[in-house]
């Protein structure tokens, strides 16, 4: 069992920067795929970016194309704790955002289907203002 707790929303001005932290319970966190997803109000949950283990200290990194060149996924493994680093915000940002994370994803669309996760955490609301 993996309990995941998400902070660093908030509010801010399009533009602006936040970044999200998602840590970890477990003691093999370093072999856990996590993934960010979010959610708006009226629709799914769609993917935002995921950090994939493939062996060893190697991980892959997939970003949602709306996002990509804007966000940036990463980890500490030693504080069990992934982070979205989301910079140059705009109000289609607005949702709340999900952490998630499981052992058994495999390829890039494995890593972007909210349906292949086990573990997710409460959420955390980012409100991007115009």
């Amino acid at each position: 069992q993996v309990h995941l707790v998400e902070s660093g929303g908030g509010l801010v001005q399009a533009g602006g920067s936040l970044r999200l932290s998602c840590v970890a319970s477990g003691r093999t966190f370093n072999s856990y795929n996590m993934g960010w997803f979010r959610q708006a109000p009226g629709k799914e949950r769609e993917f935002v970016s995921a950090l994939t283990w493939s062996g060893r200290s190697t991980y892959y990194a997939y970003y949602a194309d709306s996002v990509k060149g804007r966000f940036t996924i990463s980890r500490d493994n030693a504080k069990n704790t992934v982070y979205l680093q989301m910079n140059s915000l705009k109000p289609e940002d607005t949702a709340v955002y999900y952490c998630a994370a499981d052992q058994r994803l495999s390829g890039a669309s494995s890593a972007q289907n909210p349906r292949d996760y086990d573990y997710w955490g409460q959420g955390t609301q980012v409100t991007v203002s115009s």
